[in-house]
């Protein structure tokens, strides 16, 4: 079992969906129905945190809020560089994002900003925004 932790809180806790597909814990997830979170795809708007551990479908599943945390998670295609912006990837993985930050932002794609650089397969810190 995968757990994860992000790597400052600020005081803020995580909340509980039901898993709508097979989730590994520090992957990011997004809203799939009613209530439900699966891993995310490539740039997507739909983003409600990273899941905190693993689960099967139709678990219960913790999940970390993106805003004001700092996460620590793995890039899935490209180079994060420090102040850039981050948005989701493959896999529930984040990727840089392909435009501005005010455009990925306004597009809503935008999940954070980074505050170290990383390459694929590595780990890349960010302080989620939304």
């Amino acid at each position: 079992m995968a757990d994860y932790t992000p790597v400052y809180v600020n005081g803020i806790s995580p909340f509980t969906k039901t898993a709508s597909a097979t989730i590994t814990g520090g992957q990011v997830v997004s809203a799939s129905g009613v209530g439900t979170v699966a891993p995310s795809g490539a740039a997507v708007g739909t983003v409600v945190g990273v899941a905190a551990h693993d689960a099967a479908s139709g678990a219960r599943v913790s999940v970390w809020p993106l805003v004001n945390i700092e996460h620590e998670l793995t890039v899935g295609t490209g180079t994060v560089t420090a102040t850039g912006g981050v948005q989701t990837g493959a896999s529930g993985t984040v990727d840089p994002a392909t435009t501005s930050i005010a455009a990925a932002s306004a597009a809503g794609t935008l999940i954070g900003i980074a505050t170290t650089t990383a390459a694929s397969g590595s780990k890349v810190r960010f302080v989620g925004r939304t």
